[in-house]
């Protein structure tokens, strides 16, 4: 069976079911990440509060090893199929043309591979800088970190500020052809409701880039 599951997520169609699988995922992670980060807008009590209720989870450990595996995969599986599509065109069209208004290609879905490189890098460098950044404590009954701080101390200059709005924007290119395609890739896409699809997947790239980039902004505004 591991064999046999090994050559069906090996094949054309198994690498764009699990690029597409833990895409959704990613969504869907961005999504709770997002309302998380919201509650920075609550002060600074409400947001060390669910950043403590976050990492004491004895489940945190299990959860973050589950999300890197599906980041992983994700970016792999990406890479390949990629380089796979290169090598099997190995002559590069003379003159690009528009593909007329039928087609779905779209800035989002030409550039796939490289807002995906760049939200990795993205990632590495908002992991290092509030997970592994400069850990404060807040004395009360219980030490607790003061993430709030952390965040305020990065988002009062302003190429950070810059630097993070800038890459929120890439994520939600990213998203606008990623959510659509995932759902395409899982083969829930149907001309009946295909433009629909393409509608909320542009909706829920705005809300995520916005939603990501207006945090930073309003710290910056605010402090």
């Amino acid at each position: 069976m591991p064999s046999n599951l090994r050559r069906v997520f090996s094949s054309a169609v198994g690498t764009k079911l699990l690029i597409g699988l833990t895409g959704l995922a990613l969504f869907v992670y961005l999504i709770t990440h997002l309302a998380g980060n919201a509650i920075i807008f609550f002060g600074q009590d409400a947001f060390n509060g669910y950043a403590h209720a976050l990492i004491s989870n004895p489940l945190i450990i299990v959860i973050e090893i589950g999300l890197l595996l599906v980041f992983l995969i994700h970016i792999y599986k990406t890479v390949t199929m990629w380089i796979a599509n290169q090598a099997a065109r190995p002559v590069r069209y003379a003159q690009k043309e528009r593909a007329g208004h039928t087609s779905r290609k779209s800035l989002a879905s030409s550039t796939m591979i490289g807002t995906g490189l760049l939200t990795l890098l993205f990632v590495l460098i908002h992991v290092k800088q509030f997970k592994y950044g400069t850990f404060y404590l807040v004395q009360g009954p219980e030490e607790v970190r003061d993430l709030y701080r952390t965040e305020i101390e990065v988002f009062t200059q302003p190429i950070w500020v810059a630097f993070y709005v800038i890459c929120t924007l890439v994520v939600g290119l990213h998203l606008r052809h990623g959510i659509a395609s995932g759902f395409q890739s899982l083969g829930l896409d149907h001309p009946r409701y295909t433009r629909r699809l393409v509608t909320w997947s542009l909706i829920g790239a705005i809300v995520i880039a916005g939603g990501l980039a207006s945090i930073p902004v309003w710290v910056y505004l605010m402090k």
